[in-house]
């Protein structure tokens, strides 16, 4: 579905044109069916590889391939939907109106149109009493609906979102979560880039982090977590004397509440407890997530 390999692009800045890399080699592969997250910090370089993919942008070097055609031919976007992070609206248009301009552009029209108009109603969660209201007068939210509700109207086969949680309330969030879950079973792959790491920990099949214009992991969630230390949490029975905790056996996160780095100190710990006759309510291990990797990410240097 989507290839890239070695991709690079820089952008000029500013009266001298000082040159900033956006992209440094980004190589990935996205296979039919993968629910797949793209991950990073604000100017990592997700949204300029999605409009290079979508032919948006000219990439400086490197190779990037969309339904098995060059980014940027017309005829490998036919089957791909398309949210950006910022969506331009026409605002003087009613929501019905929006949807069926953009329901002929995708080759849909009479009843076909009419239906399909329907169908991405209730999966984006649009109600039917917007659709006669015109679109400067919805709030944030409401046209982030329909801007993905623009994305499915061609039955596409594969579904590229930039932000698609941007603006969105809880139960907004939620909808999104389980649309993509329900797209995902009927056989589209999704590709999306996000800020929300627990819904990408989630939801996806496979990720990519990209820093600093770079891949620095990618893989299944549970690859990119790899290697990664898992520390323990300890809740005793008593109130622990100040002072009395060994320093190498773990940190105090409250006066009942050890937090120990290895399975190691763990144990150390509890026998330590044991001896000085502290009783041990709870032990649990606290798994270290995408946020936690992706900030040791950014804190490293290129």
């Amino acid at each position: 579905m989507i290839e890239v390999e070695g991709l690079s692009k820089i952008y000029h800045i500013g009266f001298w044109r000082k040159p900033v890399h956006a992209l440094r080699g980004v190589s990935f592969r996205v296979g039919e069916g993968d629910l797949y997250g793209f991950i990073g910090p604000n100017g990592a370089g997700k949204s300029t590889t999605i409009k290079i993919l979508l032919g948006l942008l000219a990439p400086g070097g490197g190779r990037a391939t969309l339904m098995g055609l060059p980014a940027g031919v017309p005829a490998g976007r036919a089957q791909v939907g398309f949210l950006p992070e910022q969506p331009y609206f026409y605002d003087y248009l009613t929501g019905f109106e929006f949807l069926s301009f953009y329901g002929r552009l995708a080759s849909l029209g009479g009843k076909d149109l009419r239906s399909r108009i329907g169908e991405v109603m209730d999966l984006a969660g649009l109600k039917s009493d917007w659709m006669g209201r015109k679109l400067r007068t919805y709030s944030k939210g409401m046209l982030q609906r329909m801007g993905l509700a623009q994305a499915l109207l061609g039955r596409p086969r594969l579904l590229i979102l930039d932000e698609p949680m941007s603006g969105l309330d809880p139960m907004g969030r939620r909808h999104v979560r389980n649309l993509l879950k329900r797209l995902h079973g009927e056989g589209v792959t999704v590709f999306y880039s996000s800020h929300v790491l627990s819904d990408v920990e989630a939801l996806c099949t496979r990720l990519a982090m990209v820093v600093g214009g770079e891949i620095r992991r990618q893989g299944t969630v549970e690859e990119v977590l790899a290697g990664e230390e898992e520390t323990w949490r300890v809740r005793v029975a008593a109130d622990l004397k100040p002072g009395s905790l060994p320093r190498e056996l773990g940190e105090a996160a409250d006066p009942r509440t050890v937090v120990c780095r290895t399975a190691a100190d763990r144990d150390a710990f509890l026998r330590w407890a044991l001896a000085q006759g502290l009783g041990v309510e709870e032990t649990s291990r606290l798994r270290h997530s995408l946020e936690d990797v992706l900030a040791e990410e950014v804190g490293r240097p290129a």
